[in-house]
C-alpha cells in the first residue's frame, strides 16, 4: 500500500512543527501545511491528502467549518481532528466531519495508532475509539 498524503492544518507553527516531525520519525508523509481553514481548502484539492490533521480552533474559520467544507469538494479524504479540546461532547459535535478525534495531550501516544488504523481502512468507517480518546488513553463515547 502507498503511504498515505497527511496535510497538517493548525494556526500554531510550532505546532505544526512538531506534528511534523513526530510523523516523520513514524514514515508518514506530509503532503503539507495550512496555518488555517481557509488555506487547508484551498491546498486540498492541490495537494490532494488522504488524511487532513485538523485543529479546531483557529482565527478566520475553525476547523469544523473548514472540514464541512472540505468534505464538499474531497469527499474521500479523511479527516482527523487534533487539538486542544479534550471533552467528549467536542469530539461528539464534531463526529459527522470527522474520521477521528485526538485531543493535543494525548497526541503522542494516540495520534500514530490512530494514523495506521486509518491508513489501513478503504472506507470511512471507523471504530469507536478512533473517534475519541480521553487524555487518560481511554475511550469514551
Amino acid at each position: 500500500m502507498a503511504q498515505a498524503r497527511i496535510l497538517i492544518v493548525d494556526d500554531l507553527a510550532a505546532v505544526r512543527r512538531g506534528i511534523r516531525s513526530l510523523l516523520r520519525e513514524h514514515s508518514f508523509r506530509v503532503c503539507g501545511e495550512a496555518a488555517n481553514g481557509w488555506e487547508a481548502i484551498e491546498k486540498t484539492p492541490e495537494l490532494r491528502p488522504d488524511i487532513i490533521l485538523m485543529d479546531i480552533g483557529m482565527p478566520g474559520m475553525n476547523g469544523v467549518r473548514a472540514a464541512y467544507e472540505i468534505r464538499r469538494v474531497a469527499p474521500a479524504t479523511k479527516i482527523v481532528f487534533l487539538t486542544v479540546h479534550n471533552l467528549p461532547a467536542v469530539a461528539l459535535s464534531t463526529q459527522r466531519w470527522a474520521d477521528g478525534f485526538v485531543s493535543k495531550a494525548v497526541a503522542g501516544t494516540q495520534l500514530v495508532p490512530l494514523l495506521r488504523r486509518l491508513t489501513e481502512k478503504p472506507s470511512r468507517f471507523r471504530r469507536k475509539n478512533d473517534f475519541y480518546d480521553s487524555p487518560e488513553g481511554q475511550t469514551s463515547t
